[in-house]
């Protein structure tokens, strides 16, 4: 499959997805108002960061292994322990956290559904891994649009929010095992691997450890940058409440949509961007990265354009009158955006070079500038604030990037 091809099916794929988890924020926005938002919102960032750190980026380190150092089994066997492992954190931090009866109910089934996205997710690996992102494709449109669906019936009938999530999670679960695993069969049978009985084999053996090991700096520099775009909320649910973080997350999330644009092409390139830098094709790797960086660029300036132009229409047909008070906000999280967008690209790149060890201090200190300006900024200037914090969160995501190429092009020369 072409990289155009397969860009224009991770882009379908992806789009629609992210389309779904925005459907999810307007159904609950005009079903349930600000509040039933912030209370999904704080459940996403609290499981969010715990689930992507448990993930260890393996799908990353699969697509991006252009040597076949590890098989399909050792990152399956890996991911099942890690995904365990993080819903036991989610339980202890949503008990410990201080929060009330179906707040820690709703978080936990948000841990649930995170898991079987984490086990979906390393399924893709394989598929993105053999160029079938099409395949990736269908299973994102099945679990988002029928989530979607299964939601949204559930909490109109019953105006229950955690009856609806699990209403989700039973769908995500059904198309794990029904799509994700039987599609995957071709490839496991090609390369000859008997998943059980290599699971069995290598059981937390020194193999599974070695892959934990090498994917470990990965995991927590993509967990880093999970918490630095959660770490304003937790200010917000703090100093503000629940419904200020409903409007906030509501209106981040037209920057989350876009990002997934993002997603979709850096997917499609991963393996190409690995098998450059590998092979020591510089001008083809920055070649491909600069086509990246434009079109990052491009869907922030659009955005940027839409809210200025349109912004209070946006809000209020999508969410309600009771969001479209915010439209100075909006205006800075899309400015926000655009930086967030080329930082993801140049990410990508990045982590195509495998010097994973590099990432940590680098991308620590990203959290460290989140933790510090939400301090500063969101108890004196509410929301204004954490738009601003975005926007720093933001550029300081595209410096990292540039300074980590920076040292790996002195240590060659």
């Amino acid at each position: 499959m072409t990289l155009r091809r397969s860009a224009i099916w991770a882009f379908a794929g992806n789009s629609i997805y992210a389309a779904c988890q925005w459907g999810i924020l307007i159904v609950l926005a005009q079903l349930g108002g600000p509040e039933v938002v912030g209370r999904f919102s704080l459940a996403l960032a609290i499981t969010a960061p715990v689930m992507i750190f448990s993930n260890l980026a393996l799908r990353q380190v699969q697509v991006t292994d252009a040597t076949g150092l590890y098989s399909f089994s050792d990152y399956l066997g890996v991911r099942v322990i890690t995904t365990l492992l993080g819903l036991l954190m989610i339980g202890i931090i949503s008990k410990a956290g201080g929060y009330y009866g179906e707040v820690v109910s709703i978080i936990i089934a948000v841990g649930i559904a995170k898991a079987f996205e984490s086990l979906s997710d390393i399924f893709y690996g394989l598929q993105q891994r053999h160029e079938r992102l099409d395949r990736v494709a269908f299973s994102l449109i099945l679990r988002g649009s029928i989530g979607l669906l299964g939601l949204t019936v559930i909490y109109y009938m019953t105006r229950s929010l955690l009856l609806g999530i699990y209403a989700m999670v039973t769908v995500w679960a059904m198309v794990l095992l029904l799509y994700d695993v039987p599609i995957s069969r071709q490839w496991l049978q090609r390369v000859d691997i008997s998943v059980i009985t290599e699971l069995k084999k290598h059981f937390c053996s020194i193999v599974w450890l070695r892959l934990v090991w090498l994917a470990l700096p990965l995991g927590l520099s993509t967990m880093l940058l999970s918490l630095n775009t959660n770490i304003p909320r937790y200010f917000i649910e703090r100093y503000l409440g629940e419904e200020a973080l409903g409007v906030f997350a509501a209106m981040v999330y037209l920057m989350v949509a876009g990002n997934m644009v993002i997603v979709a092409i850096g997917q499609a390139a991963s393996p190409r961007l690995a098998s450059y830098y590998t092979t020591q094709q510089f001008k083809k790797f920055y070649r491909l990265l600069s086509k990246l960086l434009l079109v990052s660029l491009f869907l922030g300036l659009f955005g940027i354009v839409a809210v200025i132009f349109f912004g209070r229409e946006i809000l209020v047909i999508f969410y309600g009158l009771k969001f479209s008070s915010n439209l100075d906000i909006l205006a800075w999280i899309m400015l926000a955006a655009t930086l967030h967008y080329l930082g993801s690209s140049l990410g990508y790149a990045i982590t195509a070079t495998r010097h994973f060890h590099r990432f940590l201090l680098p991308y620590s200190g990203i959290s460290l500038v989140a933790v510090i300006t939400s301090a500063m900024l969101i108890p004196s200037y509410k929301l204004l604030g954490a738009a601003w914090v975005t926007g720093l969160v933001g550029l300081t995501t595209c410096v990292v990037p540039l300074f980590l190429f920076y040292q790996l092009r002195r240590e060659k020369q």
